[in-house]
């Protein structure tokens, strides 16, 4: 075998490593589950609401 073909085939692994690797990246990060911390005044709200109606 030739050096160039050599070459040739070590980039194509290492661009579809790469590739895989990106793509197994972006699945995780569609994935995750982003939570939102209510507001503090929503908190205080609630609390005070609960307390009128008892």
């Amino acid at each position: 075998m030739s050096t160039l073909t050599i070459i040739t085939i070590v980039s194509v692994i290492i661009v579809i490593l790469i590739l895989v690797l990106a793509i197994v990246q972006v699945n995780k990060g569609y994935a995750y589950k982003h939570t939102i911390d209510p507001l503090p005044d929503e908190d205080k709200q609630n609390e005070n609401e609960e307390r009128d109606n008892t």
